[in-house]
């Protein structure tokens, strides 16, 4: 089996993310990660804060504090919200670490030999408001592309166009809001994009026909607008500081890497982190280093990043000339909106992930946002939506199934799996139907489809529903209890069964169906179709207790509390 790299794009140290963000990237890379364990493939899922650039630095300014020490503050913050949210990395790194300081300008040197970063003076904006040079996302103004009056310097969030600071129309500074801009002369690299155009656009044909058709498009696109020369070098204080053996002058002036030219190379040089807090010193290379046919690489990301993933960053891998792992697929997504606009912690409007974990269990959250994920087009998180999805998939379509079955056996036959009967057409027929959705489930996985996947696995718990209505234990065990034990036995069978196969989607939910049942013996990691067909990995005489109600419903008086505090449909 090949092995599996799997990275999400970095969450931005400023600040606690909102849900967009989440399932633009981190919890879909989670749970493909967890399905292909269970599929017995060797995984190693990476992720890291985003730690330079001036918002942080002006963060930490706000807070009277170092911004070294703020970054390691915030990514401890973020890195909590993520284990609520059960988010298994294999290791959660930073991109000020020393590992990607070292890596990034190892990078940066390859690219200068081999004739792919050149040095220029150029033109800049200064702020005299400000007194300082102002990097590309500190400069606001309006996108000449599309019109939009709150594009950055670097790009257009609306139309997702790459852009320089002085294609803004009315362009100001971001940090004052002064317009009193003026144009000095300074010195950066640049990484020669133009030069390895027609190596990316071929990389790219190879591989961007198994990209979801977000991705591919975003990268096309950009090709066909052509690749222009980029600097990737900012006047700041706070970064992957450049090189004082290779370029004297600059690293004296203090220049540092763009922060999008060191972020991708973090994915490796977190891997480098992982690997160095290893006691058994793992080969962190064996991951990047010449191994394009046994390892494959997929990326989750929202598709304002795809642009920098689908051609900056391979750019500057194939500009080395070295042998770095270069992704196999981008899955890309739309966005998650709020009621239609735009998550805002100035407006108080979306949720936020802390404010997520503190009102209701995570597995809440992961469950509605994989089977809502905004993957063909932008989706909106309204409380309405997400309480009908709650209650009607979690409560009752599972939850309610599982409380029912073992509540309504241990009162006829105690507390261990009840004996008697023999499988019958019904058991066949619900036999073959687990096994055709669980076939459809992992088809939809292994193309990392994540709302068809989830439709699949709703209608594996529904299934269950179906075989319980049908065959009435309630009224079977008046003329036939040994019917009625194996009903109950057979959906004992179904609640195991579904406790190993939700488990991407609600491990916590998973880990309380699956520990209800006393088996010392269960070691199974997955439920074949041909396995799940056969419905009896949970013996009679098993001793089995009823958990706690696995999922609440929400009141209309939480509705209401909800929307209250968190806004509700945009003025």
């Amino acid at each position: 089996m090949a092995r599996h790299l799997i990275t999400s794009a970095l969450p931005y140290i400023n600040g606690i993310k909102h849900l967009g963000n989440m399932v633009g990237s981190m919890l879909p890379a989670d749970v493909y990660s967890r399905y292909l364990r269970q599929r017995g493939h060797d995984v190693l899922y990476i992720c890291a804060t985003d730690e330079h650039g001036t918002p942080a630095e002006l963060a930490a300014k706000e807070q009277g504090i170092p911004v070294d020490e703020f970054c390691a503050q915030a990514h401890d913050q973020q890195k909590a919200i993520y284990d609520g949210f059960q988010l298994a990395f294999d290791y959660f790194g930073r991109s000020s670490s020393p590992q990607n300081r070292d890596i990034t300008q190892e990078i940066a040197r390859e690219l200068k030999a081999n004739g792919f970063i050149e040095e220029r003076a150029i033109r800049q904006v200064y702020s005299n408001a400000d007194g300082r040079f102002l990097p590309d996302r500190y400069i606001i103004g309006t996108c000449p592309h599309c019109g939009y009056d709150k594009a950055r310097g670097d790009q257009c969030e609306n139309c997702t166009r790459v852009l320089d600071p002085t294609d803004l129309i009315e362009p100001r500074s971001a940090i004052s809001g002064s317009s009193d801009l003026e144009i000095r002369e300074t010195k950066h690299l640049f990484l020669l994009q133009s030069a390895l155009a027609g190596e990316v656009e071929a990389w790219v044909d190879e591989r961007a026909d198994s990209w979801p058709v977000l991705a591919s498009s975003i990268a096309r696109k950009w090709l066909t607008e052509g690749l222009h020369d980029r600097a990737i070098t900012r006047d700041l204080d706070w970064g992957v500081p450049v090189p004082a053996d290779t370029w004297p002058d600059l690293a004296a002036e203090g220049k540092v890497f763009y922060v999008w030219f060191d972020a991708p190379i973090e994915y490796i040089g977190a891997t480098k982190e992982w690997a160095d807090k290893d006691p058994e010193n793992r080969d962190w290379r064996s991951w990047w280093w010449e191994s394009e046919a046994d390892v494959r690489y997929t990326q989750f990301m929202g598709k304002d990043n795809v642009p920098f993933h689908s051609v900056m960053f391979p750019a500057t891998l194939l500009g080395t000339r070295a042998p770095w792992k270069k992704v196999d697929v981008i899955k890309a997504f739309n966005w998650l909106n709020y009621y239609g606009g735009k998550f805002s912690t100035s407006q108080q409007r979306g949720v936020f992930t802390h404010d997520a974990l503190e009102i209701l269990p995570a597995d809440y959250w992961r469950y509605f946002m994989m089977a809502n994920a905004p993957e063909s087009d932008d989706a909106s998180f309204t409380w309405e939506h997400f309480t009908a999805t709650v209650n009607k998939d979690l409560a009752d379509t599972l939850g309610n199934f599982v409380n029912r079955v073992l509540s309504f056996s241990r009162k006829r036959f105690g507390d261990d799996v009840p004996a008697g009967g023999e499988p019958g057409e019904a058991e066949a027929k619900l036999g073959q139907e687990i096994a055709r959705l669980l076939a459809e489930y992992e088809e939809q996985m292994e193309a990392i489809q994540f709302r068809k996947a989830a439709a699949a696995l709703r209608a594996l718990w529904s299934a269950g529903n179906s075989y319980l209505e049908e065959k009435a234990p309630w009224l079977e065990i008046k003329t036939n209890p040994e019917g009625a034990a194996l009903t109950l036995r057979t959906a004992m069978n179904l609640i195991h069964l579904y406790a190993v196969v939700s488990e991407p989607f609600i491990p916590a939910s998973a880990k309380a169906m699956r520990s209800a049942f006393t088996l010392p013996d269960d070691t199974a990691v997955w439920v074949s179709p041909e396995e799940a067909h056969a419905l009896t990995a949970v013996p009679a005489g098993t001793p089995f207790a009823v958990p706690p109600v696995l999922f609440a419903k929400i009141t209309d008086d939480d509705l209401a509390a909800y929307k209250e505090r968190f806004g509700g449909a945009a003025e």
